[in-house]
């Protein structure tokens, strides 16, 4: 049985449609909250909304939003933007990275650290499991991936122990997985971690890979099957576009066009067209960005349209879909 689950039910995965894979819609994360960083509150309803919309007009049809608790998910408000829009919202389970957790954890009076430190792997494994098939924080709305992270060439023992705990989770409901790797280092490694766990490095989906525009390291990642998500879109102060779109046509020249994601991971008001800043939006991959890339694939002898197609339909119905 396999089946996309949505903050409105579960469908099939041929319903998903053209998809971001990976974004934040709505969050107010807790550290940066408590730092008082305006910018990464994504937190007034009617703006995102408006975004959203933004994405609807340009053929837009699902959003894998990629906030995990310690990140400020709110999914309840989630649920909301997909009620009023019509997009179809798959939420994120699990946890993102050891730099957050300096942050307080609603509910438990401590912060995301400690909390993770009085827990076993296993409890830690019940929590994210709770997550995916009862609900998130004291509701009914069920995450749609499992997600782990690590930090800027590190890996903590408890972004170990967190990662691990989330691939138990994996496990037992079949749920997909993503993974944030900081400024994409690290790669290899979480991977190993995968392999000494015994699972498929092809239930993955990694984020930031666009962020260390190694098309070397990049070909050994796409190797083991992983999904391999471009979301540092519109980011020119990390690297043109250019850059990210020779990184995707290599892959696609040595056989991995059906690994590749994209999205936007536009979590800072700055990036949002209706917050008030004047950024490019939620619009801008599918009005924009998908012409170039388009543009240079066919120049490069590939046939953009059906690339488009994978990217954006084809490879999230089974990036996210559960296997049970």
């Amino acid at each position: 049985m396999e089946f996309i689950r949505t903050l409105n039910g579960d469908i099939a995965p041929e319903e998903v449609g053209v998809t971001y894979s990976h974004d934040h819609l709505f969050c107010i994360p807790p550290l940066w909250k408590e730092k008082k960083i305006d910018d990464f509150m994504i937190d007034d309803l009617e703006a995102s909304i408006a975004d959203v919309e933004l994405f609807v007009a340009e053929g837009g049809q699902a959003v894998y939003d990629a906030t995990a608790i310690d990140y400020g998910r709110k999914p309840t408000e989630l649920k909301a933007i997909s009620d009023r829009t019509g997009v179809k919202i798959i939420a994120t389970a699990g946890f993102n990275k050891a730099i957050m957790w300096p942050g307080q954890m609603e509910g438990t009076g401590g912060t995301f650290q400690q909390w993770i430190d009085a827990h076993s792997r296993q409890e830690i494994r019940d929590h994210v499991v709770h997550e995916l098939t009862v609900g998130m924080d004291n509701t009914d709305l069920k995450g749609g991936v499992a997600k782990f992270g690590t930090g800027y060439n590190t890996i903590s023992e408890a972004e170990d122990k967190v990662t691990r705990a989330v691939l138990d989770a994996h496990k037992e409901t079949g749920c997909p997985i993503h993974s944030h790797t900081e400024l994409g280092t690290l790669m290899l490694e979480q991977l190993a971690i995968l392999k000494e766990e015994g699972v498929d490095c092809s239930r993955l989906t990694m984020a930031h890979v666009d962020r260390n525009p190694d098309q070397w390291l990049h070909r050994k990642v796409a190797e083991t099957g992983v999904f391999m998500c471009f979301d540092g879109i519109s980011r020119i102060k990390y690297h043109p576009e250019s850059i990210l779109i020779d990184c995707i046509l290599n892959l696609v020249r040595h056989g991995h066009e059906d690994q590749i994601v994209v999205g936007g991971d536009i979590a800072r008001r700055t990036m949002f067209r209706n917050y008030g800043e004047g950024g490019l939006g939620l619009g801008y991959i599918l009005g924009s960005w998908v012409p170039r890339f388009m543009e240079q694939a066919g120049e490069a002898g590939f046939d953009g349209k059906a690339l488009f197609d994978k990217f954006f339909v084809k490879n999230p119905q089974r990036a996210f879909v559960f296997k049970q």
